[in-house]
């Protein structure tokens, strides 16, 4: 099983949840998160002296750094850089401190857990605690928040 978890995450004080603390009082801490959950087989390219270990890193490398230089950096023909330009002994150096990973997909499952669950009310309250608290995460989980509880139609 290979784990991805969003950047977004956070703690969520039951102080926040303003229509059910008030009138019975039953809540309690919980965290907010998004998580995907990838199964599968997995192939570990580990000797750079194996042959399927070589051609499995120089494609690797070739397609993270096309896809980089084009994508990310927004290079394009002789403007981006290319693995070619790096002398064949120094990419034997770097692969010896590479491990690739392949994984052939069996299953995948995932969660998103943003207080959808959550009465109006306590959306409301958590959406506006996290957004006094200012920072970065707590601003995107709220909007992450507000944009579960819309769907949930709340």
């Amino acid at each position: 099983m290979i784990l991805f978890t969003s950047p977004h995450h956070h703690y969520v004080t039951p102080k926040f949840y303003t229509e059910t603390k008030p009138v019975t009082g039953k809540v309690a801490p919980t965290w907010n998160y998004s998580t995907v959950q990838v199964y599968g087989t997995a192939t570990v390219y580990f000797d750079p002296e194996e042959q399927a270990t070589g051609a499995f890193l120089d494609a690797q490398l070739r397609d993270l750094s096309a896809h980089c230089e084009g994508q990310v950096m927004g290079f394009e023909g002789e403007e981006a850089w290319s693995v070619d330009e790096a002398p064949e002994g120094y990419l034997r150096v770097l692969k010896r401190n590479i491990v690739g990973l392949s994984v052939e997909i069996d299953r995948i499952e995932g969660k998103v857990k943003m207080s959808q669950e959550r009465k109006p009310g306590d959306r409301e309250g958590v959406i506006k605690g996290f957004e006094a608290l200012g920072t970065d995460t707590a601003k995107e989980v709220a909007r992450l928040v507000r944009q579960k509880g819309d769907r949930v139609g709340g």
